[in-house]
């Protein structure tokens, strides 16, 4: 079959077929659907005018890994989707569905093609149901690699990861034109939904990348990371090290040294991170947006787990409406899989304020809540420094069925930070004072604030923290914890439908 590869590389893309091949492992794609085509005459386009009706479909392997692929065509009538293109993208989903293995899409269209009316919509309609139908069952990657706008958003707004390339990625539900003659607001397209807009401000995008070739490498990366289906035991999941109960000193010392000497000041959660994981296995997801938190993928020893904490470095840590939907979603896409989640807490609370009340931090905190109670998979904290108020109880706590939970010896688990407390407990007598007298008077109610409850022994006591562990021990004490949770089966699940997320 003929291509016309030259028209997208004269806008700086590449083919859609040469992205699948990129993508997969050589000489491994095979097509499907090659001889469909449209079926409508209509609007100056006749039946069987445009060739496989402007999307490639088939299936290849990606490292090995049995995958479905698709990809939409610009080169034929603007990758624009008619009943025939939304038929295939949908029996491709629902070939990996039936097969067990992840479905990865490529857009680039023009949107719903005008001339086929409701027949279009229909075919958008049936992608949406087989995405949703996979949904928490095999993994969905959408690549957006040229514009992606109305109703077409919506598949990769189900999907599991999106991946936008800067310079080529497009995505919104009204086009610029749409909104000047609305609103009357001029705006690029790029503006609107670039790649940029969607990593680092709607937090629509989990991949930001430079150029297709990138791109490619790092959808890749992720395919060899997760499971790929619910219930399937990837060969990389079986541990095969034996533990070291003494701790990997040589690999973990930095541990000991990252948390600085007051706890008002910041360092990078990544350091604690890599100190963890395996060398070079963190594969960071949603890296330019809700940077107060940091979500991702590792390997402990090569078993696949998802990594959730709080980044000091940014706001503190503290949880707001965006940082607490990124962990949110993250959680239950670990959860949809049993990939356990490794909870790293340093969490001063939710960030207060009259724009996030405004914006329903309550909702939106509310959403870390859910996710972690209703979750099964085998759930570890570690709560390194500060763990205050309702984020305490938010970020993975026994309260929420943790399985373990630890503390770093310096940890601080209270209701608030000893300052805020002392002000709160003893406002009223420091305010008869003189002040010299309160400035003393308050020091005082601080440092005895501190010695009581600004450390982790009144949660050990109560069974609220299992152990308090040495940093440098951390990533053996998880790993131990991995091999006795793996074969985990809850036990007090409450028979109905399903519950109701404040989304």
């Amino acid at each position: 079959m003929k291509y016309d590869m030259e028209k997208q590389h004269k806008q700086g893309k590449l083919h859609a077929l040469e992205r699948i091949c990129r993508i997969l492992d050589q000489d491994s794609f095979r097509e499907i659907g090659s001889g469909i085509k449209n079926l409508e005459d209509a609007f100056n386009i006749k039946k069987g005018q445009f060739p496989y009706d402007g999307v490639i479909t088939g299936y290849g392997t990606v490292g090995g890994q049995r995958v479905m692929i698709y990809a939409q065509d610009f080169t034929v009538i603007g990758g624009t989707l008619g009943k025939q293109h939304g038929f295939k993208i949908a029996n491709t989903i629902k070939l990996a569905i039936e097969n067990r293995c992840p479905i990865i899409g490529i857009n680039d269209s023009g949107g719903a093609r005008i001339q086929e009316g409701i027949n279009a919509l229909a075919g958008y309609g049936e992608i949406f149901y087989y995405n949703t139908m996979a949904s928490g069952y095999i993994p969905q990657i959408s690549i957006i690699a040229g514009p992606c706008a109305g109703g077409a958003v919506y598949s990769p707004g189900i999907t599991d990861f999106i991946f936008v390339i800067d310079d080529i990625s497009q995505m919104f539900v009204t086009g610029p034109k749409v909104v000047k003659n609305v609103t009357n607001e001029e705006i690029t397209a790029n503006e609107l939904g670039g790649a940029a807009v969607h990593s680092q401000t709607s937090g629509v995008a989990h991949f930001h990348m430079k150029d297709e070739n990138s791109c490619f490498q790092k959808v890749r990366q992720l395919i060899g990371i997760i499971p790929p289906c619910y219930k399937d035991k990837n060969p990389a999941l079986i541990p095969d090290q034996k533990i070291n109960y003494t701790s990997d000193i040589s690999f973990n010392e930095s541990l000991a040294h990252i948390l600085p000497e007051h706890s008002n000041q910041s360092y990078d959660i990544h350091d604690v991170i890599y100190g963890i994981v395996d060398r070079d296995s963190f594969l960071e997801v949603q890296e330019e947006f809700a940077k107060n938190v940091v979500i991702g993928f590792a390997k402990i020893k090569g078993i696949t787990v998802g990594i959730l904490s709080n980044q000091p470095k940014y706001l503190a840590g503290v949880l707001d409406c965006d940082s607490s939907d990124k962990l949110a979603r993250f959680i239950r896409y670990c959860d949809s899989y049993d990939i356990p989640m490794i909870t790293l807490t340093d969490v001063p609370g939710f960030l207060p304020g009259r724009d996030q009340e405004h914006k329903g931090i309550i909702r939106h905190g509310a959403k870390v809540l859910y996710a972690y109670s209703e979750a099964t998979t085998t759930k570890i904290n570690v709560i390194l420094r500060k763990a205050y108020g309702g984020a305490y109880i938010a970020m993975s706590s026994k309260h929420l069925r943790a399985d373990f939970v630890y503390a770093w010896p310096g940890a601080e688990i209270a209701v608030m930070g000893a300052e805020g407390a002392a002000d709160i407990l003893y406002g009223r007598q420091m305010k008869s004072l003189e002040p010299e007298e309160r400035a003393a008077y308050r020091q005082e109610k601080i440092d005895e604030y501190n010695v009581k409850f600004m450390n982790p022994q009144t949660a050990v006591i109560n069974g609220y923290v299992d152990e308090v562990i040495r940093p440098e021990a951390t990533r053996e004490r998880i790993y131990a914890d991995l091999l006795m949770c793996a074969c985990k089966h809850p036990i007090d699940r409450i028979e109905k439908k399903h519950g109701s997320i404040p989304l």
